[in-house]
């Protein structure tokens, strides 16, 4: 396994590490789905058991997750792990709870609490801001970001990290907030976080920001498994039930940009998941990639497609056939 170091928090991260949403099983928030159908929980500690074994030291869950379910599952896999060793991340901020805002201090302080009590441990190496909705006007900022930092100087947690999903929210809320670590959805479909002016990478490198990128396989659409004229169907509770990205036409639109992938690069699976992360990777030296998984074979899947990197111009070759973006 190949490792990084993010940026000035100093933490040192495989390059393929794990994201732990899908195993915290289907959710909903407010009526919506907003978790995973299809996971097995002997399945998913199966997965940690094989990350660990192949060298893969960060894993990435949060509070929401299965309201705590992702959590407890990693709490069984670190209960038989060497916890020195691991980089365990989680979230605040979409699970608010009986408070009005999610990012209300004492709310925080009490699902940090939560949240090392489903894992097992008594600190977190990044504890992040899961979204920039600190309240009306942002009433609580300033508040959620002492209260970050304060959590910092008692030890329970060591790098604060911060989650957005546009590049406004990260520059209005970074300078309160303070960050030695960015979590953001990028994968070779594009998004604004690699244009000009809004381009993330180079803001977060001018700050030696690390930045922990999710999404990177866009939720296996980037690996052509799914047969437009049978598009797949997911069970009650899992987010990607209304995602319009896995409608017969869209499929067939990725297809379609895959096929020079295909002929460049190879057209197993295998190979579109090396080119889907290598691609991501090269966005920047600080950062690392937190593809998500259900089970042993896919973790060893993602972590097959460590240390093996594409060149810049094939990275340019690959954002011009694929990416959405203008």
């Amino acid at each position: 396994m190949e490792y990084r170091v993010l940026g000035r928090s100093g933490l040192r991260v495989s390059e393929v590490s794990l994201g732990c949403w899908a195993i915290g099983g289907p959710s909903w928030r407010d009526g919506n789905p907003v978790g995973w159908s299809g996971n097995d929980d002997n399945e998913s500690l199966a997965g940690l058991r094989k990350a660990y074994e192949l060298g893969i030291n960060h894993f990435d869950t949060a509070d929401v997750y299965g309201d705590g379910h992702s959590e407890r599952i990693i709490g069984k896999f670190l209960y038989e792990s060497s916890r020195d060793s691991l980089i365990i991340a989680s979230k605040v901020g979409w699970f608010k709870g009986t408070a009005p805002n999610a990012m209300q201090p004492v709310h925080i302080r009490h699902q940090l609490e939560q949240s090392l009590t489903n894992l097992g441990t008594d600190y977190l190496d990044i504890y992040y801001f899961h979204n920039t909705n600190f309240g009306p006007n942002d009433l609580y900022l300033e508040e959620a970001a002492e209260t970050m930092r304060e959590l910092q100087k008692e030890g329970k947690i060591r790098v604060i990290g911060q989650s957005a999903y546009s590049y406004a929210d990260f520059i209005r809320v970074c300078p309160i907030t303070r960050p030695d670590v960015l979590q953001f959805h990028y994968n070779a479909l594009g998004n604004q976080f690699d244009q000009s002016p809004t381009n993330l990478f180079h803001w977060a490198e001018q700050q030696n920001l690390g930045m922990v990128l999710f999404g990177p396989l866009a939720q296996g659409l980037l690996l052509d498994k799914f047969d437009p004229e049978n598009p797949p169907q997911f069970g009650e509770g899992d987010i990607r039930s209304s995602n319009q990205a896995f409608s017969r036409e869209r499929l067939l639109e990725i297809r379609q940009k895959l096929q020079p992938i295909k002929e460049r690069f190879g057209g197993e699976v295998q190979d579109l998941i090396r080119v889907a992360i290598q691609f991501a990777l090269t966005q920047s030296p600080n950062a690392c990639v937190i593809p998500g998984f259900k089970n042993a074979r896919q973790v060893e899947s993602n972590a097959e497609a460590a240390g093996k990197p594409i060149t810049a111009d094939e990275a340019t070759l690959i954002r011009q056939i694929i990416s959405d973006v203008s």
